[in-house]
């Protein structure tokens, strides 16, 4: 019998690579979808993806989804009390595990084993160990579909906002940018897919500049 698994989600690429596996996988069911939004504007941390859209994706997706408010700039002890309470929701919804969209970084890795050990639910990490190369094209050839709607303007050209993520772009980026944005490069907006019941519709809107380098495509 499968175990009930909740995805820590982001609404980007790497979160639709881990569903799509976990989709397929003879481990796991999907069953929810939890985020982490700044309080104030209810949008995606980084990622800057508004509340309503992040609804219409899990909506298209058949997924539930927790999100979980935090103040801009929350530091590690208030972050920690948040989470602590969304996990602790999750165990009482006959969840068994979270999934974390890691690939490389040891240091985050550990930091979650750690926060997770504190709780009965099993850190699972379904990405790590793979190539960004391989899971930029994994990502392209199930037929998923992305736009940029983040762009570090010290590591990437800000006219990359609100592209479209595919081949062109894979072979556009510089070569010294992650095809994954592992290193803050970019951050992506996922709107239809094989899992998806139906897009996600949208609207591009104006582009703003934040946090002193990153620019984003604001989309509604």
């Amino acid at each position: 019998m499968k175990k009930n698994i909740c995805l820590s989600w982001s609404g980007g690429r790497d979160s639709m690579v881990m569903l799509d596996r976990l989709h397929y996988s003879p481990e796991w069911n999907p069953a929810r979808l939890l985020t982490t939004l700044a309080e104030e504007e209810q949008r995606v941390m980084m990622h800057d993806i508004p509340l309503p859209l992040l609804k219409k994706q899990s909506e298209a997706l058949n997924l539930p989804l927790l999100p979980v408010l935090m103040k801009q700039g929350a530091g590690n002890e208030e972050y920690e009390a948040g989470m602590s309470s969304a996990l602790g929701s999750l165990s009482a919804q006959v969840i068994q595990a979270v999934a974390f969209g890691d690939i490389y970084l040891k240091d985050i890795r550990a930091y979650r084993e750690s926060q997770m050990s504190q709780t009965q639910l099993e850190p699972v990490f379904p990405l790590w160990g793979d190539t960004t190369s391989n899971l930029s094209r994994e990502f392209i050839e199930k037929g998923y579909k992305a736009i940029l709607i983040c762009v570090d303007e010290s590591q990437l050209d800000p006219s990359f906002l609100g592209r479209e993520y595919d081949e062109d772009l894979l072979r556009d980026l510089p070569s010294s940018v992650d095809p994954c944005g592992e290193n803050g490069e970019f951050h992506t907006f996922v709107y239809d897919g094989p899992l998806f019941k139906k897009p996600v519709e949208f609207n591009k809107l104006e582009t703003i500049k934040k946090f002193e380098r990153f620019h984003y495509l604001h989309v509604e």
